[in-house]
């Protein structure tokens, strides 16, 4: 059999999949969860799981499952990961498969991506009498929130055995169906999330002088740090400072003595977060101290930054090609400074992240993630499954 046939036996067993992964996708976007509750759903993979015969450990990480395919041969280990929780959002959409939860949506996708792995462990478990190696399987939990992915690491998911490789996909509403999106080394931004306290002075609106406004403090503050991106960081790198809450004063005629603001900071380069956050403090406190108050700066520590390993993504570029042709596969020129922490898995191993096309205007899916009328070209699920294989067993190789 030719390494042709292969790709295209692979894709066969995927497409033949498709009603089952159509019901079991449709399944998790009724009942979606939030991160940490996702409860049905960890029992709904355990249940699936048990049917194919792959065992799992469940014990780590909230609600995380950690499938292990035990390939015949000895080899190396690779780990493909699903991310499965849903967002705070009311679903939009009038189709048979809406949420049936009020407030709650897989508005990003994470119940294909679920499903997809599902798909490829049916398949590697199949042939895992031919696997020159093992597999592990990563149901992720909370990767909106609170970042389920360090905490599966931190639980040891990437040891026993040492996992040589990593791969994840993310749908993407922006490709049509059939495209492959692809960047090599930094994908995604880091974010922190800041809060600023500013403290004054109350005093009488009449009598300023007599205080240290703080609203006015604000002001300063927020000019200043606007001057961060344009004046500290070098034109040719990434960074974004964003306040997008701010709160002081309880009346009118009165001098606020205490102003809080919210934001968050994203980068691209670890440098330029340390040093971005760096000049954040420096303002807040010497701006403050300036006009007679003081000021604080909290720093939430939030994803750190995605950055892809060359000589995976080739692998994926590799698999791509020969599955769909190489006009399908598009290289990605500019990072997107949203988040992922898929990133924190690539910090322990080589690995790819990659964008699976889901858009299909003639079907109506053409709405951007995390929107109440967001849905994904089900076609899509095929295309990872065989893709998300194929990554696997260029890694392991076959007897």
């Amino acid at each position: 059999m030719s390494k042709r046939d292969e790709k295209d036996e692979i894709l066969e067993q995927a497409v033949a999949m498709k009603r089952w992964m159509v019901e079991i996708r449709r399944d998790f976007h009724q009942y979606p969860e939030l991160g940490r509750e996702e409860f049905r759903t960890q029992e709904k993979i355990i249940r699936l799981l048990d049917e194919m015969g792959i065992p799992y450990q469940t014990n780590i990480a909230h609600t995380a499952v950690v499938g292990f395919i035990k390939g015949k041969h000895e080899g190396k280990t690779v780990a493909l990961r699903a991310d499965m929780d849903a967002l705070p959002i009311d679903d939009a959409k009038d189709v048979p498969y809406r949420s049936k939860v009020p407030g709650k949506m897989h508005a990003c996708g994470h119940d294909a991506h679920t499903t997809i792995l599902l798909g490829a462990a049916k398949i590697l478990n199949d042939m895992r009498a031919q696997l020159k190696g093992n597999v592990k399987l990563f149901f992720q939990p909370a990767e909106e929130t609170f970042g389920g992915a360090e905490s599966m690491i931190e639980a040891g998911v990437m040891e026993n055995p040492k996992v040589d490789a990593v791969f994840g996909l993310h749908v993407s509403p922006e490709m049509p169906t059939g495209e492959i999106g692809l960047k090599f080394g930094q994908m995604n931004a880091s974010s922190d999330s800041i809060k600023i306290t500013l403290h004054g002075k109350s005093t009488h609106g009449a009598y300023p002088h007599s205080g240290v406004d703080t609203i006015m403090m604000a002001g300063q503050v927020i000019n200043a740090l606007q001057t961060i991106v344009s004046r500290n960081v070098d034109p040719r790198d990434s960074a974004v400072v964003t306040l997008g809450k701010i709160n002081g004063g309880t009346q009118g005629n009165i001098i606020a003595d205490k102003v809080e603001m919210v934001g968050t900071v994203r980068t691209l380069d670890p440098n330029v977060r340390e040093r971005v956050l760096e000049r954040i403090e420096k303002i807040v406190l010497q701006v403050a101290e300036a006009m007679g108050g003081s000021g604080e700066v909290l720093r939430k520590k939030g994803y750190t930054a995605l950055i892809n390993h060359d000589e995976m993504v080739e692998s994926v570029k590799a698999n791509a090609e020969a599955l769909l042709g190489p006009d399908k596969v598009k290289i990605i020129k500019s990072p997107s400074l949203g988040v992922e922490d898929f990133a924190y898995f690539l910090q322990e191993a080589p690995g790819a992240f990659y964008r699976l096309g889901c858009r299909n205007e003639e079907k109506g899916m053409i709405h951007d993630g995390h929107n109440g009328l967001f849905d994904v070209d089900e076609d899509c699920l095929e295309i990872g499954v065989a893709l998300q294989v194929k990554n696997v067993l260029r890694v392991l190789g076959k007897e």
